[in-house]
């Protein structure tokens, strides 16, 4: 099944803009599908906020055989990384950004 996951980054110390408040997202195949409550890990989190996440949503398309997992917001309220740095980061570590369509 493809699973794709979904975070929203964003910084309570400014302004929402495009390059500091953003949806991302990272696929991949699994034959395990994350449940409400579990906790994701991914290379891309930075052990300064959190090193994982827990599941806040999935919804599964059977038909497609895919699988879209919601993962708890990040919103930073430390400044010892910015949004920006930190979404940059996790785009170096396989996420891209997520297009609501």
């Amino acid at each position: 099944m493809k699973i794709t996951l979904i975070i929203f980054v964003t910084s309570v110390h400014h302004e929402p803009t495009e390059e500091n408040t953003k949806p991302l997202m990272k696929s991949f195949e699994s034959n395990i599908r994350p449940a409400i409550g579990d906790i994701i890990e991914d290379s891309g989190f930075d052990s300064r906020f959190h090193n994982s996440y827990e599941v806040a949503k999935v919804t599964i398309n059977y038909s497609l055989n895919e699988c879209f997992v919601s993962l708890a917001p990040l919103v930073m309220e430390i400044e010892d990384m910015s949004a920006e740095e930190y979404i940059e980061k996790l785009k170096n570590n396989g996420w891209k950004d997520y297009k609501i369509d």
